[in-house]
């Protein structure tokens, strides 16, 4: 393909029409009219010798061969967007960039809620794009800049990657108010045999719980394996099972459910919370801003949820 016969304006269409889903709104998005966009679709299918979005009933649906093209194509975008804002000149109030993130439901919902409006004050222009990966695929996305920032714990890392760790936590075990806590934790081997809900996407569920028990030559009696933090809170109120669940986490939803709140005291269930960020970034003003407006809402959000965490 001979680049110079390719008008790169096209590349900002396609983004639009890929979060929008929709040839009007996209239009909009650009400032441009609607035959402008249409035309647009035109050409994307032309170029990439596919349909790219197909109606179905009132909605435009990507084909396979456009959501391939999706993450390629934001990639190259925001290299440009770096190339035309020199890193001298990050200024945020003016930014228009926007910034990965690999974050949790449960840190999304503890710490996201107070970076917004640090941004909304201070960088309105700015925008973020939230993923969840698995640990392992959370490395792979850093590596293969797929994503500008990570908050976890415990990554594996290769040293392209940095790291900041933010604060201390533990893991806790909640279940409800009227449940005997002392007695299921008064035991590890009555908590492993009681039936407990567990985070599939989580680290700490295998390296604090599993296999700490594990060592005691127990085995966890799982009952319910959900991909969300989010969903724990509901579960618990509705059933007798309980989780093993970062205290941060466990004061913000012991507040709004009534739950309790035990310590696991056979084994270390402390960890850090840690920022990653490839070394490609480590010298961009834009970043290196980013990051420090990132570890401040992680330390003010996780130190407010964590404070008086403990419970019986």
């Amino acid at each position: 393909m001979n680049l110079r016969k390719v008008d790169l304006n096209l590349l900002l269409y396609f983004d639009a029409l890929m979060q929008t889903r929709h040839v009007s709104r996209a239009a909009s998005m650009i400032g441009v009219g609607q035959p402008a966009m249409s035309s647009a679709l035109g050409r994307l299918r032309d170029l990439f010798e596919d349909p790219l979005l197909v109606r179905q009933g009132h909605d435009m649906v990507p084909t396979a061969r456009a959501l391939a093209l999706e993450p390629e194509i934001k990639n190259v975008l925001r290299g440009i967007a770096q190339v035309v804002e020199p890193p001298g000149d990050f200024v945020p109030a003016e930014s228009k960039r926007t910034f990965r993130l690999r974050m949790s439901d449960l840190l999304t919902y503890l710490a996201l809620p107070d970076l917004g409006q640090v941004l909304e004050a201070a960088a309105p222009g700015v925008g973020l794009t939230v993923d969840h990966f698995a640990p392992e695929k959370t490395v792979d996305a850093l590596t293969g800049d797929r994503v500008d920032l990570a908050i976890s714990t415990g990554l594996d890392i290769p040293k392209s990657v940095r790291v900041r760790d933010l604060m201390g936590d533990t893991v806790v075990c909640v279940a409800r108010r009227d449940m005997d806590m002392s007695r299921i934790l008064g035991d590890p081997e009555v908590f492993a045999r009681t039936p407990q809900v567990r985070v599939s996407q989580s680290p700490l569920d295998d390296r604090f719980t599993d296999r700490n028990l594990g060592v005691l030559g127990l085995d966890r009696n799982v009952a319910m394996t959900v991909p969300h933090w989010l969903a724990v809170p509901e579960i618990l109120c509705a059933t007798s099972l309980v989780a093993a669940v970062p205290a941060t986490f466990a004061r913000r939803i012991s507040a709004r459910y009534p739950l309790a709140i035990g310590d696991i005291g056979f084994f270390d269930t402390g960890f850090t919370w840690s920022m990653y960020w490839h070394h490609r970034y480590a010298s961009d003003p834009a970043h290196t801003w980013l990051r420090a407006r990132m570890a401040e809402s992680c330390i003010r959000q996780l130190g407010l949820a964590a404070g008086g965490a403990k419970g019986g």
